[in-house]
C-alpha cells in the first residue's frame, strides 16, 4: 500500500480549476453532471465504469502498488524513451506562454512518465494528473515526496469534469488504447485542449500477425482470473523470454518473410520472439518479478487496442490535430499535434 509521508492536499488552483468551493473529505460534490468523493483530498468518480474499463482500472491499481525496484530501472529508460519520442522538455518551453500554463497528463498511471518528462518545469506549470484507477494515490505520494504540488484526480478520460478548453497541453502517454475506443478516448480528451494547444501521445503500434494472434490469445486466457492468478499464469512465459535472453543468440534471415512480416536481417533469437511471436520482455539487469512487471502490464488489462499510423493520422485529420511531430517505432506510435480551427 501507499505510504503517505505527508498529508496530500490539492493545491487552491486545483478547485479553481473545477469551478468548485474546495470540499470536505468524503463530501460528495457533482461536477458536469457527474458525482464524485473526496478521498485523501482526491476527487473519485462514483458513477458506473464499463465492464471492461473497470477491468483496466483493477489491474493497474494493482500493478502500480508492486512497486518493485523496477521503478529505479524504468526510471533511468524513461527519460530517454520520452525525450527520445517527444524531444526534451526544457525551461525555455515556457517562453511560448505569456502565462503559467495547464497541463493535463491524462492517464497519469503511478506519475513516473509525467514527472520524468516535466521535471524540468513542474514548479512552473499547473500540473494536473488524472486516470481512472487508484494509481493517482501512488502518483500523489510521488509528486508530494518531491515537493510537486500538484493536483489529482481518479476519473474515466471519457468523463472529466473540467470546462472544455481548460488546458494548454494534454499528455497522455500509452493510455488512449486501454479505453473502451481509442479514438473516442482521443476525441474527449481533445474537447479539453485549447485552441493552439498541444497534445503529446503514444499508442500501440500493430505488430506482425502472429504477434497479433498470441499476444489476444494469451490476453483472452487470463481476462477471468484474479489479478494475482494473472500474475502467476505469465511467470512462466517470462521465464522463457529469460532462458531464451541468456542464450544471447543471433541469427540472420536471409529474406524477408512477407507472409508473416518478418524482416531480412540479423536479430537476436530472443527479439524475434518478442517482436514476431508473443512479448517476452528481457533485460539482464532485471529479476524475474521485474520482467513479469512489464509483461503483466502488456497482457492484464482487457483494453489493449493496437492502429496503424495510417489511422492515427486519419483521426488526428478528423479531430482537427496538426501533426507537428511523429515517430514510429516496433512499439508504438508517437504524435505531437496542435489543435486547430
Amino acid at each position: 500500500k501507499v505510504n503517505m509521508r505527508k498529508k496530500y492536499n490539492q493545491p487552491k488552483w486545483f478547485w479553481e480549476l473545477l469551478n468548485i468551493k474546495e470540499p470536505k473529505e468524503n463530501e460528495i460534490f457533482t461536477s458536469k453532471n457527474r458525482k464524485f468523493k473526496i478521498k485523501n483530498s482526491i476527487p473519485r468518480h462514483i458513477n458506473r465504469n464499463s465492464e471492461s474499463q473497470q477491468q483496466t482500472s483493477n489491474t493497474f491499481g494493482y500493478k502500480w502498488n508492486k512497486r518493485y525496484k523496477i521503478e529505479n530501472y524504468v526510471n533511468q529508460h524513461m527519460e530517454f524513451w520520452l525525450n527520445e519520442r517527444y524531444g526534451e522538455i526544457k525551461e525555455c518551453f515556457l517562453n511560448q506562454f505569456t502565462y503559467k500554463p495547464y497541463i493535463l497528463d491524462a492517464g497519469c498511471g503511478g506519475g513516473m512518465s509525467g514527472m520524468s518528462f516535466f521535471k524540468n518545469i513542474l514548479n512552473n506549470i499547473y500540473y494536473v494528473g488524472a486516470d481512472i484507477s487508484s494509481a493517482v494515490d501512488v502518483a500523489a505520494s510521488r509528486f508530494l515526496k518531491k515537493d510537486f504540488h500538484c493536483g489529482f484526480i481518479q476519473c474515466d478520460l471519457m468523463k472529466l469534469p473540467f470546462a472544455k478548453n481548460s488546458f494548454d497541453i494534454i499528455f497522455s502517454e500509452g493510455v488512449l488504447h486501454h479505453t473502451d475506443n481509442t479514438f473516442n478516448a482521443l476525441a474527449s480528451v481533445t474537447e479539453y485542449l485549447k485552441e493552439k494547444g498541444k497534445i503529446y501521445f503514444y499508442v500501440y503500434k500493430k505488430k506482425s500477425p502472429i504477434r497479433e494472434f498470441s499476444d489476444d490469445l494469451i490476453r483472452e486466457k487470463i481476462q477471468n482470473l484474479s489479478s494475482e492468478e494473472a500474475w502467476d499464469q505469465l511467470l512462466p512465459l517470462t521465464k522463457l523470454g529469460k532462458l531464451l535472453g541468456e542464450l544471447n543468440i543471433e541469427i540472420d534471415i536471409k529474406e524477408k518473410i512477407d507472409l508473416l512480416e518478418i524482416p531480412s536481417g540479423k536479430i537476436n533469437i530472443q527479439r524475434l520472439f518478442y517482436w514476431h511471436i508473443f512479448k517476452i520482455f528481457y533485460r539482464p539487469e532485471l529479476n524475474i518479478d521485474e520482467m513479469n512487471h512489464i509483461n503483466f502490464d502488456w497482457y492484464a488489462p482487457q483494453n489493449a487496442f493496437r492502429q496503424t499510423p495510417e489511422e492515427v493520422r486519419d483521426w488526428c485529420k478528423k479531430l482537427n490535430l496538426d501533426i507537428e511531430r511523429e515517430y514510429i517505432d516496433e512499439a508504438g506510435i508517437t504524435i505531437i499535434a496542435q489543435k486547430v480551427k
